[in-house]
């Protein structure tokens, strides 16, 4: 995962990310939300129904960063995805290319292997976004 620098700071088509999240909880039972943000904590696109998107969005760069940290330092390879259970659902994380990732919240009810298989195509998609936007600023 890499941070974005002043003159490397695309601009991501929201109306796009939005879909992908949109679709996600469309698909996927007890999804609650979502938000797609810059590893260094900058919303790209919410739908987080009344929780606060910046404040995950910075929450959600600190924990990739101790989870990165974690799967470097146990010889595990490069962040892929970080899941998180606690007493009401489930936040998890997924690496959406280099530059994005991608957090979803679900309800305890939900199947956490199907969150994971619908949540990873979104990623890959989210993911050609992100590189496209990056290839059209980086054109002359």
């Amino acid at each position: 995962m890499r941070q974005f620098t002043a003159k490397r700071t695309p601009a991501l088509p929201e109306p796009e990310v939005l879909n992908e999240l949109r679709g996600l909880r469309a698909t996927v039972p007890h999804l609650t939300g979502g938000l797609v943000a810059t590893t260094d904590g900058l919303v790209v696109a919410h739908d987080t129904n009344g929780l606060e998107p910046e404040g995950l969005a910075a929450l959600t760069a600190a924990a990739l960063g101790v989870g990165s940290r974690l799967i470097e330092a146990s010889g595990q390879g490069g962040f892929r995805e970080l899941l998180t259970r606690g007493e009401h659902g489930y936040t998890a994380t997924y690496a959406a290319g280099g530059y994005v990732v991608l957090t979803l919240f679900a309800g305890p009810d939900a199947n956490v292997g199907r969150l994971h298989f619908e949540a990873r195509r979104a990623g890959g998609r989210i993911a050609a976004i992100a590189d496209a936007a990056l290839e059209r600023q980086d054109r002359p």
